[in-house]
């Protein structure tokens, strides 16, 4: 014991004994780090630099055209990106679990038909709207089940819906377009189409629906299982987190969202085919993980998802303002993408180092 006391000794130079380590200066170190602002939360968060390249685009639009700030030109922007943000609140949940949801435009589809036939056959706008989003959610039932307790890759599955789900409603469509809604027509199209205080009905929507989402993933035990799950879902699993159950409700979740961006996007358009929300689901997953979400789970933003759809919206407007072919837009969603997902990477390796 000795022999080794004393060779430890040994290999302690004078330089550390004379500089001993500042225990609490490294504790007041990691304390300052951890103790920040709102501001500085803020900061350090995706949706926050998105917001920043938003107001970017829109200073420098306001030199190209005089048109971008006009008032019908934002309240189309504005009603635009509000179906797709809606649906990117759903779709948050399914991607903070680790999972995707590539059925949900299809979804939008089927559910606008099945909200259409159900009016065009003479019934109120109550039992449309409960056809609509009862058909979603058991679609999310369908892909939830089949994902959490049968274990199939949430891709497959979602993916075999989205051509599903698509075929079932040009089966029960006729594959014809349905444009009278019975009794309640009038409102049917005023929630969809028109606006309360200068405001697109579906952008109040949009964001009484973010502020809940807000409270739920803030306050909410459902919410922070969610997140839980998408962190590491065995260890979920082992603290009694109910796994299965949480998974199967995040995609009936999604799918109820896409039901209810249906309902208002056929209020809207008046009409409706089996063709609604065709090739949507990209832009609703790009707008979700342009607005912070992480495709590997455990990481999202309630206000994130309505500023990664203003985003793309922003984008498409611009270029079309811009006279720049409106075919490009594609392009540059995908070039956001892929920089929202190169930033997120590069603040983890930041957070690690």
């Amino acid at each position: 014991m000795s022999s080794t006391g004393q060779t430890t000794s040994q290999q302690i130079s004078p330089t550390d004994a004379a500089d001993p380590v500042d225990h609490a200066a490294i504790d007041d170190s990691i304390t300052s780090r951890q103790e920040m602002t709102g501001l500085q939360a803020m900061i350090r968060t995706q949706p926050f630099w998105v917001m920043m390249a938003i107001i970017a685009i829109g200073i420098v639009m306001m030199f190209v055209s005089d048109v971008f700030m006009t008032e019908r030109n934002m309240y189309n922007v504005s009603r635009n990106f509000a179906f797709f943000g809606i649906m990117a609140l759903g779709m948050g949940a399914v991607i903070c679990t680790g999972g995707i949801d590539l059925s949900v435009g299809s979804l939008m589809g089927l559910t606008g038909i099945v909200a259409g036939l159900v009016m065009q056959a003479g019934y109120g706008i109550e039992l449309g709207f409960i056809a609509c989003i009862g058909s979603a959610a058991l679609v999310g039932l369908i892909n939830g089940v089949l994902i959490a307790y049968v274990r199939l890759a949430p891709f497959v599955v979602t993916l075999g819906s989205l051509a599903m789900a698509r075929s079932i409603a040009m089966v029960i469509s006729n594959n014809k377009m349905v444009y009278e809604f019975g009794p309640d027509q009038d409102l049917f199209e005023w929630i969809g189409g028109q606006s309360v205080l200068g405001i697109p009905n579906p952008v109040w929507v949009l964001a009484i629906l973010t502020i809940i989402f807000w409270l739920v993933w803030r306050y909410t035990i459902w919410g922070r299982w969610v997140i839980a799950i998408g962190g590491n879902a065995k260890a979920a699993k082992l603290a009694g987190i109910p796994v299965e159950r949480v998974v199967v409700s995040v995609y009936m979740l999604s799918a109820s969202m896409a039901g209810l961006a249906a309902f208002l996007m056929v209020g809207w358009f008046g009409s409706v085919t089996n063709a609604l929300g065709l090739t949507y689901e990209l832009n609703v997953i790009a707008a979700t993980v342009i607005g912070g979400a992480n495709l590997m789970g455990g990481v999202v933003y309630a206000f994130g998802a309505p500023i990664g759809a203003a985003l793309m919206e922003l984008i498409r407007n611009s270029l079309l303002l811009a006279g720049i072919d409106a075919l490009w837009q594609q392009f540059f969603v995908g070039l956001f993408l892929v920089l929202a997902v190169l930033l997120e990477q590069v603040r983890n390796r930041g957070r690690v180092d």
